[in-house]
């Protein structure tokens, strides 16, 4: 049977590096416009919602063809989770008897994900096979190498038994990009997590796979929106 599916873009109207950064303009449109419109372009949702608390947010994403819904305060603060975002939303929507199996949630601040990279993080979800996928990208530096700054500016190994290891021993470490969730509905809503068993990850190019969170990374994402 077919499984219904939801794209899911939380975008809180505050944030403290970078003003309004969910709306902020890049290329002449809004940012959350690129992930609006390349989730209604994979052509696999039943509906694209986004998730504000702020009504201009609201306006833009109604606009670019999304279904724009205001959530609790409580929910848009500095401190308030993505997963907490999407439990409550997922608890609202099925107590209304409306049917959800799969979430797939976008974040609007990486807008060089494509549709085709969504479709491939949704494509992982089989229940009981594979409930939990995202996107991700390789390390510029070798991860278990990774020093923790103490008191007084001293150092230390964050871990002391693989700081002397070959990459080769280590193996293939890659790293949650920031971009792209899916999930079977059932088991997110028992374990309330995007990190669960029975995980798989699509693995994107670094070109791809800027999150915005600094002004360095809008001068990346400009960068690299020049050069695909």
């Amino acid at each position: 049977k077919e499984l219904s599916k939801i794209a899911f873009i939380p975008a809180r109207g505050g944030s403290k590096r970078i003003p309004k950064k969910n709306i902020i303009n890049f290329k002449d449109k809004p940012i959350i416009s690129y992930t609006i419109e390349s989730a209604i372009k994979a052509n696999i949702f039943d509906e694209v919602i986004v998730s504000t608390d702020n009504e201009e947010i609201a306006k833009i994403s109604e606009k670019y063809g999304a279904k724009a819904i205001l959530r609790k305060i409580d929910l848009a603060t500095d401190t308030s989770m993505v997963k907490d975002v999407c439990y409550d939303f997922l608890s609202n929507y099925l107590k209304q008897n409306k049917k959800c199996d799969i979430l797939c949630t976008l974040f609007a601040t990486a807008p060089l994900r494509n549709y085709e990279d969504i479709k491939n993080v949704v494509s992982l979800i089989i229940p009981d096979i594979c409930d939990f996928s995202l996107a991700v990208t390789t390390y510029d530096l070798p991860p278990h190498q990774a020093l923790l700054k103490k008191e007084n500016d001293f150092i230390e190994p964050m871990w002391p038994d693989l700081i002397n290891h070959n990459e080769r021993d280590i193996g293939r470490l890659v790293v949650d990009n920031g971009s792209t969730y899916a999930f079977d509905v059932k088991k997110f809503m028992e374990l309330k997590t995007f990190f669960g068993p029975k995980l798989k990850v699509h693995e994107m190019p670094k070109n791809r796979s800027v999150d915005l969170d600094t002004e360095d990374d809008l001068q990346l994402l400009k960068y690299y929106s020049e050069t695909n």
